[in-house]
């Protein structure tokens, strides 16, 4: 499959089997996101593997969106790694965590698994439930899994603005809050 098929065909599951993923699969899962650009090549990213069944359990006092995935992936950054930008401060440890965890999404699609992104959790529980220190930042959740049969995307996958609604050339002259006009 072609890049720009895998990114159209891949989908948010919210529904997954009980398949336990093979070490060798979840070896290049986690590969992908130790070769993932980060800023200067510090690579911030700290990853916890959520695979026991005591942790899975934990892990549902956090978010109501683990969707019984058989595994997750809690993706975070060391805030005494990551690069800081020389202008501002700015803290470029999200994005780095963002690009370890897009591309980890996007290996697991291509091996026939399934992800959600999930930003929506406790940070504080989610630190207490994994012992996790203050200087890692908790930045995503990735619950992973081979998709249930009956898991079909949801019905606004599809739907995308047109290329003149979010890309621009040279300015962005014209554009108004929460809208686009790039004519």
């Amino acid at each position: 499959m072609d890049f720009l098929e895998l990114v159209k065909e891949r989908y948010s599951v919210r529904k997954f089997s009980n398949k336990k993923i093979e070490k060798e699969t979840l070896d290049l899962i986690l590969e992908a996101g130790r070769l993932a650009p980060t800023a200067v090549n510090f690579q911030p990213q700290r990853i916890l593997v959520i695979d026991s069944e005591e942790n899975l359990e934990q892990l549902k006092s956090c978010t109501i969106y683990h969707f019984h995935a058989p595994m997750a992936l809690l993706v975070c950054y060391d805030k005494t790694v990551s690069w800081k930008r020389s202008y501002d401060k700015e803290d470029m440890g999200v994005v780095d965590a963002s690009i370890v965890t897009t591309q980890m999404m996007l290996q697991a699609a291509a091996l026939g698994l399934g992800t959600t992104w999930v930003g929506h959790f406790d940070p504080e529980a989610i630190r207490s439930a994994f012992q996790i220190p203050d200087y890692l930042i908790p930045v995503a959740l990735l619950p992973l899994g081979y998709p249930r049969e009956d898991c079909v995307p949801h019905q606004l996958h599809g739907t995308r603005y047109e290329m003149e609604h979010t890309v621009f050339y040279n300015s962005f002259e014209g554009i108004q809050e929460g809208k686009s006009s790039n004519k």
